[in-house]
């Protein structure tokens, strides 16, 4: 937090807030992120978004060949006042961010509607930006959202972050799990910018979160693997990112 900042969503964020800014990261188990969510609003349509990731589009830009990544997308202007769906819009990183499939607009089919104006969506966002805005003060926020679902096979395995240890390219990202189902690993690993290992931790249970200061440290995740080989396996988050948005001209 801020020098003399109190976060308007309470003591508990307020400690995240300064765990964030002293570690440059903080995984959030599920019981306390709930309990931060629902400071911000309602998750009353929680079940039918989660019911969601059943519905997503083939990313069809993964240079490495694989078939296992599903995703939608959407982007936001978020501030204090105001949270408002962009029109949609390519996703773009360059390749200093991402080296597998950066450097190009990737298109991907958009959140739907009714999921991206709903409760559950509209509450992520106000957390993020009321603990994005205690850390670093009140802003307008560029804000992406993408709908992960990362599959496992026989003989296929999953990778949720095929780039490697990376960043994201922006000030803050928030990823939260939804689901996962028969599969193994799938660990998040933090490193600092010259490489060293900070912590590791692996989001099992919906509503478990990792919260990164995109600036100061990098992340990864290990490639999940089905645990019955007869059975498909997946691992499904919603990965939002916030970067201050530039004033107008």
């Amino acid at each position: 937090m801020k020098p003399g900042a109190v976060n308007p969503l309470g003591a508990l964020a307020e400690r995240l807030g300064d765990t964030i800014g002293k570690d440059g990261f903080a995984f959030v188990h599920a019981d306390a992120m709930r309990a931060l969510l629902d400071r911000c609003g309602s998750l009353a349509d929680w079940s039918s978004f989660v019911a969601s990731w059943d519905d997503l589009g083939m990313d069809t830009y993964m240079a490495d060949g694989g078939r296992y990544r599903k995703r939608r997308h959407a982007a936001y202007a978020v501030s204090t006042t105001e949270i408002v769906r962009k029109p949609p819009q390519p996703h773009y990183q360059s390749r200093d961010y991402n080296a597998l499939n950066g450097g190009i607009e990737r298109w991907f089919a958009p959140v739907l509607p009714e999921i991206g104006a709903g409760p559950s969506m509209t509450t992520i966002l106000r957390f993020c930006q009321g603990l994005f805005d205690g850390l670093a003060g009140a802003s307008t926020w560029h804000v992406e959202t993408h709908q992960f679902r990362i599959e496992a096979r026989p003989g296929q395995l999953g990778r949720p972050t095929p780039e490697g240890m990376h960043r994201d390219g922006v000030d803050y990202v928030l990823v939260l799990l939804i689901g996962r189902r028969n599969i193994a690993s799938g660990e998040t690993s933090v490193h600092d910018l010259s490489g060293l290992h900070l912590g590791h931790f692996t989001l099992t249970e919906p509503f478990d979160a990792a919260l990164v200061d995109d600036a100061r440290v990098m992340h990864g995740v290990t490639a999940v693997e089905p645990l019955q080989p007869d059975t498909p396996g997946f691992r499904d988050v919603l990965v939002v990112t916030f970067r201050h948005e530039p004033p107008a001209p």
